[in-house]
């Protein structure tokens, strides 16, 4: 609904325009944000800050998952061996530490999504304080962040993310 309004305003807006293109020319520009995301500066070193927060717990749940895996094999070998009664003494075993272990990564996946989804909404913050910057000084009428295609003339996307790497995210 949210998507369909602002397509239904932008819409409106170049209608618009388009009226008004006979006194003036319109000035447009595009912004890419997953380019920004790939190759901005602030991008690069959010993604960064996230590995080194994130890297000692996915290591910790790796070798975690390489244990199970390990004694669930044992398991599988040594399962017609065994007694009934330790067979499902060490089954129950497994299937208890598998469940801590999903329960185990799905709050470490839930954790690194939150932070990455606070770290790229800081970058789209200093983004579009840089495009709204270069919107007034340049003179745009217009910049849109999304377009299905995207005419190379409009797009202002590296001028975006150099004017970001310049400020050094601030």
């Amino acid at each position: 609904m949210k998507k369909l309004t602002r397509q239904f305003i932008l819409g409106s807006l170049l209608v618009l325009a388009g009226l008004q293109a006979h006194a003036q020319e319109l000035k447009i520009g595009i912004v890419n944000l997953d380019r920004i995301f790939r190759e901005a500066n602030t991008a690069k070193s959010a993604q960064v800050k996230l590995e080194q927060e994130f890297s000692k717990r996915e290591k910790e749940l790796n070798e975690i998952g390489s244990q199970l895996k390990t004694a669930s094999d044992k398991f599988e070998r040594d399962a017609p061996t065994l007694a009934e009664s330790q067979r499902n003494s060490r089954q129950k075993t497994l299937v208890d530490q598998d469940r801590e272990f999903q329960r185990k990564r799905r709050e470490f996946q839930e954790d690194l999504n939150a932070r990455k989804n606070e770290e790229l909404q800081q970058v789209i913050e200093r983004a579009n304080k840089v495009v709204k910057s270069l919107a007034e000084t340049e003179k745009y009428d217009l910049i849109v962040q999304e377009a299905v295609y995207v005419n190379p003339k409009f797009d202002v996307t590296d001028k975006v993310i150099k004017l970001l790497n310049a400020s050094n995210g601030k």
